[in-house]
């Protein structure tokens, strides 16, 4: 789960991470009285989980509260890459002397942590990155010891952090490594870390992304879920407790097992391709217990997708066996009733695989075809989606 900067911002002040006064707004008004709160000159930024805010105009700077008010009602409403500006953090203003950046993620193709510092941060770090690598020290830190304070060292002189500065960009580097595992994060990022005109490092803007699989040791970050932005269908399937990803396509996919899901929206996509481009609609996985009731769930989430033109069920029997997921299949049609009118295709392999089609045959539903092979049945789903 992404955060918002005016959540991360909380978080790294909640951990002891130096920040500026701020405050949030959703209304022209609320951001005049967050600058009268605040004092002074102001900067409105403008709340989307995507990057380039600032080359897009969504953050500008107020001179005072009368100024806040009439910056905000310009963003609040603005689209930003696909994303519509719903709150504005209202933040207080900076003097800036240097721009850094420090960064603490998960790197899984190296299956480590992983620490990136540079001493030239803000909005081109991206560039940075690009065309002076040398610039950006990657240094990774062992999951068992983590960042100590020798450790933080190395990354400072790495990066080649000015020695005045060092202290302070150590005791954050320290602090964000504590965010970093304390609240399951795969992500947390400053840029820019600043350091004023009078040498204090501050953490001017933030990025923060957490582990959604931890969430049952953070019942409080419930509160951090924008709920506004969250697909309606999604927000359905976690209620049922369905792992489901919605995605932009055509043929609706419910299988048991992450990595047959996987393979299963590779072979859809591109059987696709000659059927005009057809894609899989979503990611669909109903695990190893594929009951009648889970069956439903799973059909009524992705039959109320209005995207959705064909179905493709591909299950491969192993503890819960071919049959028992056939019975799923036909019982969770009879619960769903009308609700159920895009065709599904089913392909059955592995345990008890001949009972199971032997059940859906008898079963002789009008909207079930089955298909014996994983290829052939992605032909014909995707056949039906671009009908």
């Amino acid at each position: 789960m992404d955060l918002f900067e005016y959540q991360a911002r909380d978080l790294f002040e909640k951990h002891g991470i130096p920040v500026l006064a701020a405050g949030i707004a959703t209304t022209p008004e609320q951001a005049h009285d967050a600058a009268v709160k605040i004092g002074g000159k102001v900067v409105v930024k403008a709340q989307v989980k995507v990057g380039g805010r600032g080359k897009a105009g969504g953050v500008k700077v107020a001179a005072d509260a009368s100024e806040a008010k009439e910056k905000a009602s310009a963003i609040l409403g603005m689209d930003i890459k696909g994303h519509t500006v719903r709150t504005v953090m209202i933040a207080q203003a900076a003097p800036i002397d240097s721009e850094y950046y420090l960064a603490i993620l998960l790197d899984r193709s190296n299956r480590t942590f992983l620490v990136m510092a540079s001493v030239s941060g803000g909005m081109d770090i991206e560039e940075v990155a690009h065309s002076a690598p040398e610039k950006l020290a990657k240094i990774p830190v062992d999951a068992n010891v983590g960042i100590t304070p020798s450790k933080a060292k190395e990354i400072i002189a790495a990066a080649a952090f000015p020695a005045e500065v060092a202290g302070q960009v150590e005791d954050v580097l320290l602090t964000l490594w504590k965010v970093f595992q304390s609240e399951d994060a795969t992500l947390v990022e400053i840029n820019p870390l600043v350091k004023t005109v009078d040498g204090k490092i501050i953490a001017l803007d933030g990025k923060v992304t957490l582990d959604d699989n931890a969430g049952f040791r953070h019942p409080e970050h419930e509160a951090l879920i924008d709920h506004a932005a969250t697909n309606a269908l999604e927000a359905a399937a976690k209620e049922k407790d369905l792992n489901y990803v919605k995605l932009d396509g055509q043929v609706g996919i419910i299988g048991n097992g992450a990595g047959l899901v996987m393979s299963t929206l590779d072979v859809v996509a591109y059987a696709g391709e000659k059927f005009g481009g057809v894609r899989p609609a979503n990611f669909l996985d109903i695990g190893g217990g594929a009951s009648a009731q889970v069956m439903a769930d799973g059909l009524s989430i992705i039959l109320g997708d209005k995207d959705v033109k064909s179905v493709f069920v591909n299950v491969f029997g192993g503890i819960t066996a071919c049959d028992a997921v056939a019975n799923g299949i036909v019982q969770a049609l009879e619960l769903l009733g009308s609700i159920a009118t895009k065709p599904i295709v089913v392909r059955l392999d592995g345990n008890n695989v001949i009972e199971g089609r032997a059940i859906l045959k008898a079963a002789a539903h009008p909207l079930i075809e089955q298909v014996d092979t994983m290829d052939g049945a992605a032909n014909r789903a995707a056949e039906l989606a671009a009908k």
